[in-house]
């Protein structure tokens, strides 16, 4: 018997653009009996990434497909097929990489080997949509001499998370006045490429991660105003100190009302689209309705301004464009207002300074619900941090 380990150096999460490491081990236990000498010999071994796509037929009508082997008529082959047994169609493979050929190992003896391939900058983002999903796994195959000649395979899942317009993104200037992350910790190094000689090659610590800090860090307040539909004056605003968001962060929302206009309460959601191409779309039941991943609701009668705070998930995909499926994130706004605002009974202040106010509600009033959609952009994590 020969126990096969696989183990992703730096965790399950990647960007879309860096290197994924694994080392993988091959250990031939103590107890192992099989032959005179105990030992075991593995003919060969190759590792090698992809990703399943998985739709659903209620909302996406893909184009016939030629005929696949069914996975259980692999199960017999020697042929390394790292999809075998897999639902749905693969959508991106990279090339194989064969770790060893003829490789003995003795009792007790373990050898360990080092795969290292580079995730496509273009490549779909791990999804687990209503419509669509995307898997991302990494198959490891050997086949070994004694006993049965199957191949066996094992599977390690892991997560991609994309950044749009990586591939356009342009390395630092000193002149243009972005920051970069810097690490007291390390010297630093002119030439970049540590004195060896070698070209340098794309860094996510660094690149990376200087183009997320780059485009979540404008603290530019944004201002939004929801005109009133009988109107040419805007009714309500939100003042945003950012319109690009990464995971983990929190979006801060600043309401403010006009005198024409009176709101009981609001509520915000924060929501993702997922919508599919209309080429690909089943119109008979169209894109899958928006999830929220976080709402708030809060009283505001009688108030200048409050504020909403909405935690972005980690487990929620970021805002991405395919060409079978787009991802979208908005702000939806549902506010509750008064239909005759003279009839909103006004705020009495005390007598004395100091005593505060009283608001006596009216018995019936005649209310209406406007609402509101607010795009906004969400952008992954860093993977270190995931």
């Amino acid at each position: 018997m020969i126990e096969m380990v696989a183990e992703l150096t730096r965790g399950p999460v990647f960007l879309a653009g860096e290197v994924l490491e694994c080392v993988v081990t091959f250990t031939n236990p103590e107890s192992s009996t099989l032959g005179e000498s105990g030992s075991e010999t593995l003919a060969w071994a190759s590792v090698q990434l992809h990703c399943q796509m998985l739709v659903s037929e209620v909302h996406v009508a893909l184009p016939p497909s030629s005929p696949r082997i069914p996975g259980s008529q692999a199960m017999s082959e020697t042929a390394f097929v790292p999809n075998r047994g897999e639902r749905g169609q693969c959508v991106l493979s990279t090339p194989p990489k064969i770790l060893f050929c003829d490789l003995r190992l003795a009792p007790g003896e373990s050898k360990a080997f080092v795969y290292r391939e580079t995730l496509p900058a273009d490549a779909p983002p791990s999804l687990n949509g209503q419509a669509v999903r995307y898997a991302y796994r990494l198959s490891v195959g050997c086949q070994r001499l004694q006993g049965t000649h199957a191949t066996a395979l094992l599977r390690v899942p892991f997560r991609v998370l994309v950044l749009q317009g990586l591939l356009d993104y342009r390395p630092l200037d000193e002149d243009d006045g972005t920051m970069a992350p810097v690490n007291p910790f390390l010297d630093d190094d002119d030439d970049g490429d540590g004195g060896d000689g070698k070209d340098k090659e794309w860094d996510s610590d660094k690149q990376g991660g200087s183009k997320l800090i780059a485009a979540s860090s404008s603290m530019l307040k944004h201002w939004h105003s929801l005109p009133d539909p009988t109107a040419s004056l805007a009714i309500f605003g939100v003042t945003m100190s950012e319109q690009n968001y990464r995971f983990e962060n929190r979006l801060h929302v600043l309401d403010s009302n006009s005198d024409s206009v009176k709101a009981y309460n609001f509520s915000v959601l924060l929501q993702a689209q997922e919508s599919v191409e209309a080429s690909t779309c089943q119109h008979r039941h169209g894109s899958p309705a928006p999830v929220t991943h976080a709402s708030h609701h809060e009283l505001c009668l009688h108030t200048g301004g409050t504020h909403a705070a909405l935690p972005v998930p980690l487990h929620a995909p970021p805002s991405f464009s395919s060409s079978l499926v787009s991802v979208r994130w908005r702000l939806h706004f549902q506010f509750v207002v008064a239909v005759e605002p003279e009839a909103v009974p006004p705020l009495q202040r005390g007598s004395a300074p100091g005593l505060g106010c009283v608001w006596r509600g009216a018995q019936s009033v005649r209310t209406e619900t406007l609402s509101w959609d607010l795009p906004i952009t969400v952008l992954p994590c860093d993977p270190l941090t995931a």
